[in-house]
């Protein structure tokens, strides 16, 4: 069973990065790898959702609504092009980095416009009832341009049982001088 369980967890790693997962206690429904590939599917959906959408505003606001935790608790949110305001712990200053507004150097991250966004997982860790997931994503622009972006995100659930953020970290990779 052991030769087993070591045979799985290397076969895990070589697919998606290593995938670490805890026990939960009774009661509590576990989050699984593959919830959080949807969650991570539907966010970006969402990322080019709003860079189409007529009103980005409103589609920013249901993005954040749907993919963010800020109704559950405090949301740890670094956006990738934020130096003045680095930090971003409500919704409000969410949607000026999605769609400008609020802070000077918000230009509208999501108003690209992306055609497509895709995630690479390094690794994703499982604690039951929160995960963490942490990798590169890709921003394709429409020239089909990617741009390689550096994340790390945790997920908690709601009431209902959908994976929200509650940390959102971003940033450009490291480029020696």
């Amino acid at each position: 069973m052991k030769t087993l369980l070591l045979i799985t967890a290397a076969v895990l790693t070589l697919a998606t990065g290593p995938v670490y997962a805890g026990q939960c206690s009774t009661g509590h429904h576990k989050i699984t790898k593959e919830e959080i590939l949807a969650a991570q599917k539907a966010w970006g959906d969402g990322i080019v959702t709003i860079g189409k959408a007529e009103d980005h505003e409103k589609a920013a606001i249901n993005h954040i609504n749907k993919f963010y935790a800020y109704d559950l608790g405090p949301v740890l949110f670094k956006p990738t092009k934020a130096s003045q305001v680095q930090f971003r712990d409500t919704k409000e200053e969410a949607l000026s980095y999605f769609v400008g507004g609020k802070e000077p150097e918000d230009k509208g991250f999501a108003l690209a416009p992306y055609t497509k966004v895709r995630f690479e997982n390094h690794g994703i860790a499982i604690d039951c009832d929160s995960a963490l997931a942490q990798g590169n994503y890709y921003f394709t622009k429409t020239d089909g341009q990617e741009i390689k972006v550096e994340y790390s995100f945790g997920y908690v659930e709601d009431k209902e049982g959908r994976l929200k953020i509650n940390l959102h970290h971003s940033s450009l990779p490291y480029k020696p001088e």
